[in-house]
Formats: C-alpha cells, structure tokens, sequence
C-alpha cells in the first residue's frame, strides 16, 4: 500500500485518530462529527443542517447522531425561553464527555483534564479538547445518584467479565440508574450483566470508551422473556363416567360438573321422559 500526503497549508482541521478509527461509529458519524469539528467556535450550524449539506438522508443522520451521543461525542439539552418556547441545545465535542463534563462545558465551568492519547494525530494540539470521564468518585452530596444495592452490583467490576470494560468510577452512579432500570423489569443483576457481556464485540477488537459502551447497551430495558404456562394434559381434563352401563370405564371431558358422559346421561334423560309418561 503505497500513500502520497501533502499535509495542507490552509484551511484544515485537526482530527483525533480515535475519531477516525472509531469501531463503533458509522461513516456517516464520523463525517458528521469531523464536519461540525471544522466549524469556527462561535458557529451555530445544528447537526441537522450539517447533515443536509453533508448529503445524509434522514435516517442515516439519526442513526449517526444516536451513535454520536452513546459514545459522548453529542449532547443535548431541552430549554424554555423567556416566552416559554422550547429550543434544543447542542453541544459537540473532540473527545468522549460525560454529562458531568458536558455540562460543564456548556456552562463554561471548570475545565476537564485532556485524555492522553496512544497515538497522537499530527499537528499541534489546540485547546479544543475536553477531558474523558473523570477517574475518581464524586466528592459531596451525592444522596441522588444513589441506587439500590442490585442495580450497582451490576455495573461494578466489569473488568471481571471482560479485561477490556475497565469503566470509570465516576460514571458507575449513571450506569447504576440504567441499570435500575432493567431490574425495574423483571431482570436480575447477573442478567444484566449477562446482556453487557453478550453485546460486547468480539475480542479482538479494541474498546476505547468502555463507560460508552455499557451506556449504550443499556440505554433501552427490553421484558424478562416469560415462557408461557405448559398446556394442560388433555387426560387431565377428563373424568370417569360413573354410570354402571360401561363395561369397562369410561373417560369423558365434562362441559360443567356433570358426573355422566353424554350418551349415559341421554340415556338417563330419556328413561325419565318414558316413565313419566307411562
């Protein structure tokens, strides 16, 4: 494989390798992501119109940016104006946030610390960066991140059902709401477990959030699977004739309670019909 590169001398953007080789982002995202990356700062250019400039339909863009949010590159939040309209904040980012992080960088509160990276991309490195999820555990009032004891034993330790879901600390209280979730419907906590480590891709292949990953795969609960009730034995449902004209006995299905098979009870019927009538 031969390459020819001439690095550009104007109008280029810095793009993070992670970006580009991405396992678990589309075509379509990573264009999406890398476009609106390569707007100035102050633009306002939502990821719908960039989409429709970037030629993806409709549904390729909503796949892009639902990838694009689980693995933290987009988020969004719902607000109400002064005259009570509702409008949707965007925020995009170079690098994986949690939404601790995401909203502090909407906020424009304090700065995250910038992930190393294995293998820097060329060119010098901007102030654009934020940092991954934070390593440590939340200092402070945390009473409403806290989960009930089944839904954090699911999400703890990941790393012992896969050497590669070696998650952030800092995002297990997330993690255990989702969680909580799945229990809410019937699972327990080793089937949740169990369902993050059938969605895993195969072993060879590279997870670089893993916080992002267990997210995703746990962001919609699906029903316990309850096989239904064994049908009864049809031999269950039947009773013995106690009429003493069968020679041997005699299994019939009753309607109600009725103690008689229907020919012995017609039987029966019509020999009170001719006695009353004699």
């Amino acid at each position: 494989m031969l390459r020819h590169v001439i690095p550009p001398a104007r109008f280029f953007s810095q793009v993070s390798n992670d970006i580009i080789r991405h396992p678990r982002l589309s075509s379509d995202a990573v264009r999406l992501l890398t476009w609106q990356l390569s707007l100035p700062l102050d633009a306002k250019e939502s990821l719908s119109r960039t989409a429709t400039r970037a030629g993806i339909k409709k549904g390729a863009f909503l796949r892009a940016k639902g990838q694009l949010k689980a693995e933290g590159y987009v988020h969004e939040w719902r607000q109400q104006g002064v005259r009570g309209l509702w409008s949707t904040v965007q925020l995009v980012s170079s690098v994986p946030l949690s939404e601790a992080e995401a909203a502090a960088a909407r906020g424009g509160g304090v700065p995250v610390v910038a992930p190393a990276v294995s293998s820097p991309a060329a060119g010098r490195p901007t102030g654009r960066a934020a940092g991954r999820h934070p390593e440590n555990t939340p200092k402070g009032n945390t009473s409403h991140h806290q989960e009930p004891d089944a839904a954090r034993e699911a999400v703890t330790d990941l790393h012992h059902l896969d050497r590669r879901l070696r998650v952030p600390r800092g995002m297990l209280p997330q993690l255990a709401t989702l969680a909580s979730q799945w229990l809410a419907r019937g699972h327990t906590a080793d089937g949740v477990r169990t369902e993050i480590r059938r969605s895993l891709p195969a072993t060879d292949t590279c997870i670089h959030s893993p916080g992002g990953l267990v997210r995703y795969i746990l962001r919609e609960p699906v029903a316990v699977h309850v096989p239904p009730p064994a049908p009864v034995p049809r031999v269950a449902q039947m009773r013995e004739c106690e009429s003493e004209r069968h020679v041997q006995p005699l299994l019939f299905r009753p309607v109600a309670d009725e103690a008689m098979c229907p020919a012995c009870d017609t039987a029966v019927q019509d020999s009170l019909v001719q006695d009353s009538l004699v």
